[in-house]
């Protein structure tokens, strides 16, 4: 594989942000590398809009924006960014525009994208919205995984969803999907959720790449309700993968963070909206 000359990831939209900045419960990355800017998840969408011109990114620049799965706290900013970066592509799974649902004590609530970014995605030219249900290159070094399989014993979507409200269909997130670039030292990969589960997509990007090594994981892992055996095993594997550098986000979970951080080390920096990291 072709390694970009330099890679650089801004946290835009995370549940915590730096001074002066929103927070919200989502995540958002802006992506500059190989001359290309890509948006990966929009958050709920009101962050992106204050946060991304605080840090001086104007996100009409978009070459392409992906779409790790179709939850409102990574799909609510869609409108917004497609009404400004007029010449972008999109990538996501076409499980992104189903209904979908959380249940907890009885009560359902919906959390499926919003309906102007449905309508938003309705409206693209063909040619610019891309399924994507297989590993796909979106540049030389950039991917992203398609569905992830779930081989992992220990690792589920992270919580009560389902694609009705009546609770009579559970959700896989079979959407969900992680992008990676390809360093000169490394993978970086950026998660949305990691509903697939952290091992298994970076398993399933070792797979892909043939085995290429893991320099650094940046986003949300989901294990906000994770039991001690995930946490335990998590641990566990990414010992083995050894990536320089984990940035956890989003949902992974202050307890879990904690977790991490006490089992890892300097490895572990927790992520917040306005941290930039260069490759």
């Amino acid at each position: 594989m072709t390694a970009s000359t330099g890679t650089r990831i801004t946290i835009l939209v995370d549940n915590k942000a730096g001074e002066g900045l929103a927070s919200e419960h989502g995540l958002s990355l802006w992506i500059e590398t190989e001359g290309k800017r890509i948006l990966f998840d929009t958050g709920q969408g009101p962050a992106l809009g204050s946060n991304a011109p605080a840090l001086g990114i104007d996100v009409a620049e978009t070459d392409i924006l992906v779409i790790s799965h179709g939850h409102y706290d990574h799909a609510g900013g869609i409108a917004h960014v497609i009404a400004r970066a007029r010449g972008l592509d999109v990538y996501c799974h076409p499980g992104v525009v189903q209904s979908r649902y959380a249940i907890r004590d009885g009560e359902a609530r919906s959390i499926g994208m919003p309906r102007d970014a449905g309508v938003a995605l309705e409206q693209l030219p063909s040619e610019r919205l891309h399924w994507v249900q297989e590993p796909l290159m979106l540049t030389k070094t950039v991917g992203v995984t398609g569905p992830v399989p779930r081989l992992t014993s220990f690792e589920d979507t992270g919580g009560p969803f389902y694609l009705n409200p009546e609770g009579a269909r559970p959700d896989l997130i079979d959407d969900d999907l992680a992008l990676w670039i390809q360093t000169e030292q490394g993978l970086v990969v950026c998660m949305g959720c990691a509903h697939a589960g952290l091992i298994n997509t970076l398993h399933h990007i070792g797979d892909v790449t043939q085995g290429a090594r893991v320099r650094a994981v940046i986003g949300g892992f989901h294990l906000l309700s994770a039991g001690h055996e995930r946490l335990t095993q998590s641990i566990v594997k990414l010992r083995l993968l050894a990536p320089d550098i984990v940035v956890p986000c989003h949902c992974t979970g202050e307890s879990a963070v904690a977790t991490l951080c006490d089992a890892l080390g300097e490895r572990i920096t927790p992520g917040e909206a306005g941290m930039t990291y260069q490759f």
